[in-house]
């Protein structure tokens, strides 16, 4: 087997997502995917944990022929879909379908998952990415603690040792390149997992202990038991935040940032690191919402290692702190202020890199800009303010019945 090169980019990933099963052990016509959890069909409950995850760039998910109409009514709305495969025969030709639709680098991450796992946990998924940052392939899977047995026509024989048994999970991760060749070779063969093609590789496979919450549901009481784990404190609430920021120009120069955008202007702006206003502004409005102080209480100027630093570091860093609680965001609006440069070219770009930082669609993000008709500082031209208002559904957690 060759090396694996470390992973520059660890957290980046697609996830391809296996629903085209018929659900014939589950005991009715309509594919236990499309049944609903809290209204909402399982497919969907199980696709939302990958789109808000930071890590996940795209997902492909996999369906059965003749079920577009009704994939595309669970899934309407959700962000990072790329259009559905049409699986095959078998598990194994289903992901080898959506593995041929993807063009990818090498080492490039892929997670596989099923459909019918709609309860796993955000801890899970970090985990794995973590692993897969210098490991070719892991899966999360269970240590067997029940005793195991035999049997003969309907009695006991022996017992099964269980030392060192794992049940395993979804998602398993590998290297693009790692999956695809496995994939490849053992085409046409009917593999039910796919740590089991790579291990006929030797490609050695990453344990990563995953929760006994993460069921498959295949029968109507693992759809008991998914209900109850998917209700609860899972409960989410709309909360907002707000952040202002404010900079003021400096010496003359070409080019400030703005919302993660170079823009062309006479000065440049003062501050400790790229003093990109609109992305500091939108930082400070996400801890708000979790009440967790503000940007400077967690990147303080004082500190050297913020110096020039690009400030779409810190609104990744606030953002994995608002998804570590369970949160969604939701929606951005933001207003710069300002008399020049103007804001209007470049709305558009400002609007991607935002969304793309935060890996929310751009319809979820609103950047306004007006002047102060020359009123104040920034009247005076001597800085740029930025204003914005978050809004995110996080778990109730601490409900006191209102």
């Amino acid at each position: 087997m060759s090396e694996i090169t470390p992973l520059s980019n660890a957290y980046s990933c697609t996830v391809i997502i296996v629903a085209g099963g018929s659900g014939t052990r589950f005991g009715d016509t309509l594919p236990k995917q499309y049944h609903k959890i809290h209204g909402i069909p399982v497919l969907r409950h199980t696709i939302q944990k990958f789109s808000d995850h930071p890590a996940v760039q795209q997902i492909q998910v996999v369906i059965a022929e003749g079920f577009e109409d009704l994939y595309g009514e669970a899934v309407s709305g959700i962000d990072k879909l790329l259009p559905p495969v049409i699986g095959g025969a078998t598990r194994q030709e289903s992901v080898y379908n959506a593995l041929s639709a993807l063009s990818l680098n090498a080492n490039d991450i892929i997670l596989i998952h099923d459909a019918a796992r709609p309860c796993v946990d955000i801890k899970s998924i970090d985990a794995i990415l973590d692993v897969l940052k210098t490991h070719p392939a892991a899966s999360l899977a269970t240590a067997v603690s029940d005793t195991l047995r035999h049997s003969d026509k309907g009695t006991f024989t022996d017992v099964v040792n269980r030392d060192g048994l794992y049940a395993m999970q979804t998602p398993q991760g590998f290297h693009f390149s790692v999956i695809r060749s496995a994939h490849e070779k053992f085409k046409g063969q009917n593999f039910t997992d796919d740590t089991s093609l790579v291990t006929e590789m030797d490609v050695p496979v990453s344990i990563v202990i995953g929760t006994r919450e993460n069921i498959k549901i295949t029968t109507p009481e693992d759809m008991m038991l998914a209900t109850k784990y998917l209700s609860p404190s899972t409960q989410l609430i709309p909360r907002t935040g707000l952040g202002f920021d404010v900079h003021a120009f400096g010496d003359a120069g070409d080019m400030i940032r703005i919302g993660g955008v170079d823009i062309p202007h006479t000065h440049k702006l003062k501050g400790h690191s790229d003093a990109d206003v609109l992305l500091h502004a939108i930082t400070d409005a996400l801890y708000g919402v979790i009440a967790d102080g503000d940007i400077g209480s967690h990147f303080p100027p004082s500190n050297p290692a913020y110096k020039g630093k690009d400030s779409a570091f810190f609104l990744e860093e606030a953002v994995k702190a608002v998804r570590a609680k369970g949160g969604r965001i939701v929606h951005i609006d933001s207003v710069i202020m300002c008399e020049a440069p103007k804001i209007g070219p470049h709305r558009a770009s400002i609007q991607n890199r935002v969304a793309e930082i935060i890996s929310i669609a751009p319809s979820r993000v609103s950047i306004k800009a007006t002047t102060t008709e020359e009123l104040g500082f920034t009247g005076r031209r001597e800085g740029i303010a930025a204003q914005a208002i978050v809004t995110v559904l996080l778990p109730d957690e601490d409900s006191d019945g209102f």
